[in-house]
């Protein structure tokens, strides 16, 4: 793990922002190293050279993540959105099984499950999900880093719940993965996509399985998802990938590229380093708020900081060079590793008091 003042130093080399960015929970900003894997792959791609080196990126991203996630490669299947994922997901139930989500929670984790039309989906508060894991409970799914407003959902309470009744659990670590050490090894599924707290271009998301596959079928799989994907193109696939790549959708091959090199990026910091820099900026925005008499939405030891009422003014602080968001009404703050006190303390200064 990189020491705070090497890390201030690499990120000052790899991120030159022209705001004052705190809208990682969007999209993240991208390193110039991922921006420079870009750039050679798509002159690659231009010159009509061989992609090769391109396809040699998308399994060096699967075995980055897979570190991050605590899984071995194996497990751990290359595709484009969470919500494939969560439809694939989905797709394996049964009818009539019982899937509890948590109340608002995104729709990218949830709506594949109301869609299909014969599941029971059963919806409660958040802080209540682990307690309400019942013996019909076939699936739990939630993010565990809620999106609008930081919240971080008790892992550890769902999964004993959940095990002690025999249900299945779906993590969505898309606001998780990169700042928050997690060990995806502890749920059945977890899906993240790739371009908010990992640093990547739009295009790219993970998904975790089980060694066994956790019932889960493979109905979107087509040639990248066979033992043998080069002769695999045509007809039926004879045989399937013997790991999680059974579940992988051809690949984008630039965002993998660009996303390589952002993941090397976070493993060279270390994401015990991040996690500690970011939770320390989300904890000063936190105390600054309080001295201006605001009250964000209670999130101990998260990287976002929402403050209800405020984000009426999301337009104003926009044109006055700050990245934030609105959702529903809150002003969303998100901090992460290219991130300064002094861009908190900007914002703070720009707070009605």
């Amino acid at each position: 793990m990189k020491t705070l003042d090497t890390l201030e130093r690499l990120v000052r080399t790899e991120f030159t922002p022209g705001n004052t960015f705190l809208n990682t929970a969007a999209n993240a900003l991208l390193p110039a190293r991922a921006v420079t894997a870009l750039e050679d792959a798509a002159r690659l791609r231009a010159a009509g050279g061989p992609l090769d080196p391109l396809y040699d990126d998308v399994e060096a991203g699967r075995a980055a993540y897979a570190r991050l996630a605590g899984v071995p490669a194996g497990r751990v299947a290359v595709g484009a959105t969470a919500a494939l994922y969560t439809a694939l997901v989905a797709a394996s139930l049964r009818p009539g099984a019982e899937v509890l989500t948590a109340e608002n929670d995104f729709a990218s984790v949830v709506n594949a499950f109301h869609v299909r039309g014969d599941l029971e989906v059963r919806t409660v508060p958040l802080e209540r999900l682990a307690g309400s894991v019942g013996p019909d409970t076939a699936l739990v799914a939630v993010s565990a880093v809620q999106s609008a407003d930081g919240r971080i959902a008790d892992l550890d309470a769902l999964r004993e719940a959940a095990r002690a009744h025999g249900a299945r659990t779906y993590v969505d670590l898309s606001q998780a993965i990169g700042w928050l050490p997690v060990d995806a090894g502890a749920f059945d599924y977890s899906v993240a996509i790739v371009y908010k707290w990992l640093l990547g271009p739009h295009g790219g998301a993970f998904l975790t399985v089980p060694e066994d596959f956790g019932d889960l079928l493979p109905v979107q799989a087509a040639w990248a998802a066979a033992e043998n994907p080069w002769n695999s193109a045509y007809g039926p696939v004879a045989e399937l990938a013997h790991s999680a790549r059974r579940f992988d959708t051809s690949p984008a091959l630039f965002s993998y590229t660009g996303l390589r090199a952002s993941l090397e990026l976070l493993e060279e910091i270390g994401v015990d380093a991040v996690h500690a820099h970011d939770v320390a900026l989300a904890d000063r925005f936190r105390a600054g708020l309080a001295a201006l008499g605001h009250e964000p939405v209670p999130s101990p030891g998260s990287a976002i900081v929402s403050v209800p009422g405020l984000g009426r003014l999301q337009p104003e602080l926009s044109r006055a060079g700050f990245a934030l968001s609105d959702r529903a009404g809150h002003l969303r703050a998100s901090f992460h590793l290219y991130n300064t006190p002094a861009d908190v303390d900007r914002l703070l200064d720009a707070l009605p008091g």
